[in-house]
């Protein structure tokens, strides 16, 4: 972060209209910051990746993999390296990143009343969201963890941009220092109690998994209530522990956008930089992923060594994506992806709530094909990029005759509590 906290001197110029716009309304399409919506863009599609066994098959399983039906091996461990390596953990660091930044667009500076009206009935709205989607559609919802933290993130947004990096910085490690102290208690414990922790976290009976995948795909009804009995048993660890992660992951966040660095602002040399960092990063938790495979991801091994090494890396391999599409943004290479991208990222909500509506409808019973916990790992790659594919061709035909995602356009009339034009004709 040193790196860049001193250009705190050099305010960022990149887009004056989005960060500050003349009438309490939202930003129109010529006012957005193209690498914004682009960063989004990826974010969302990534976040898929490590969301889709968590759809398809009981979490234990999503999280083991060991575990049938979601068990790997020698032939197809790469459906497990990759999404592990690549993707876990570092595209929703990537979108906590952003969605820093959207609190202070929304809300302004904390000195700006009516904005700050907005931006509370906006968190307001996406708290509600969140409750509907986690319990009536899929319990891995994050719209509730990203209400509750942009609430905080409200008293945070006027802040300089040193400051911020530097508490995010500090909160950041300080919540990493204390998974490895209580990683360690986990050395002290009696056998007895270790395995039953690992049976409940880890390595549920055979049974207890063939009785969740006849649940999950029985009726409407059923899949319904076990659904909403895993969000509710998700929701007080998504609060006292992913919480504080995603406040601090926001104020490091914002602090980059206001230095410049998330807006693509800065110099090439400065992406060059913290793109290296984050190779170095993705190394790491590459060697790290074999170390696991070679230990046959043992519990404690897991638990105490090998699982602790990718979480805190996600931020420096988030940044490292980031840094490759600014360049690419700020030179012109790779256009047709980053064009792609955007639309994408412009509809994020409606993407993102797309995406548990189109896999649940695959896995879940009582609404569609009903194949929960009859597909392998490489299999769900395969439906996954087809849900990207759908993305990709649908959010640019919608913005084409449209100035935003219809969820978007809720959530924002909403907000504003005034009536919005949806339709480009219909503005004009």
């Amino acid at each position: 972060m040193s790196d860049v906290a001193p250009a705190e001197i050099a305010p960022v110029e990149a887009a004056p209209a989005e960060t500050a716009p003349s009438a309490i309304a939202p930003v129109e399409a010529e006012q957005r910051i193209k690498t914004l919506d682009v960063l989004r863009g990826l974010a969302i599609l990534g976040i898929l990746v490590v969301n889709a066994p968590f759809f398809a098959a009981p979490w234990q399983t999503a999280v083991n993999p060991t575990l049938e039906p979601l068990a790997i091996h020698d032939a197809n461990v790469w459906s497990w390296f990759v999404p592990h390596v690549f993707f876990e953990q570092k595209f929703i660091t990537l979108f906590s990143l952003l969605f820093g930044v959207s609190v202070f667009l929304v809300g302004g500076e904390r000195s700006d009343l009516e904005r700050g009206k907005v931006l509370r009935r906006r968190l307001g709205w996406m708290f509600v969201f969140g409750l509907i989607h986690g319990a009536a559609i899929w319990f891995g919802d994050i719209l509730l963890v990203y209400a509750i933290s942009g609430f905080f993130m409200m008293f945070a947004r006027s802040w300089r941009a040193r400051w911020l990096l530097l508490t995010g910085s500090i909160m950041y490690v300080l919540i990493y220092v204390l998974s490895f102290l209580s990683a360690g208690v986990l050395t002290m414990i009696s056998a007895n109690s270790l395995e039953e922790m690992r049976v409940q976290m880890w390595a549920p009976a055979a049974q207890s998994v063939d009785a969740a995948i006849a649940t999950y795909g029985g009726s409407f009804s059923e899949s319904l209530k076990a659904n909403y009995d895993t969000w509710t048993s998700f929701v007080p660890f998504e609060i006292f522990n992913t919480v504080p992660r995603t406040i601090a992951v926001m104020m490091i966040g914002l602090g980059l956008f206001k230095v410049g660095f998330l807006s693509g602002a800065r110099s090439a040399s400065v992406y060059w930089m913290v793109a290296a960092l984050g190779a170095i990063a993705l190394a790491i938790v590459a060697y790290q992923a074999q170390i696991n495979f070679a230990a046959g991801f043992e519990f404690l091994h897991m638990q105490t060594r090998g699982g602790l090494i990718n979480p805190p890396l996600s931020i420096l391999i988030s940044l490292l994506y980031a840094s490759v599409l600014i360049l690419c943004v700020k030179t012109g290479a790779l256009s047709a992806i980053i064009n792609a991208l955007a639309p994408v990222g412009q509809m994020a909500f409606t993407n993102y709530i797309a995406q548990s509506v189109i896999m649940t409808a695959i896995f879940y019973g009582g609404r569609g094909l009903g194949l929960y916990g009859e597909v392998e790992r490489e299999t769900l790659i395969a439906i996954v990029v087809g849900v990207w594919a759908l993305q990709l061709i649908w959010s640019p035909l919608w913005l084409a005759r449209f100035k935003m995602g219809p969820l978007e356009w809720v959530w924002r009339r909403l907000s504003y509590g005034k009536p919005l034009a949806i339709g480009k004709l219909a503005a004009a």
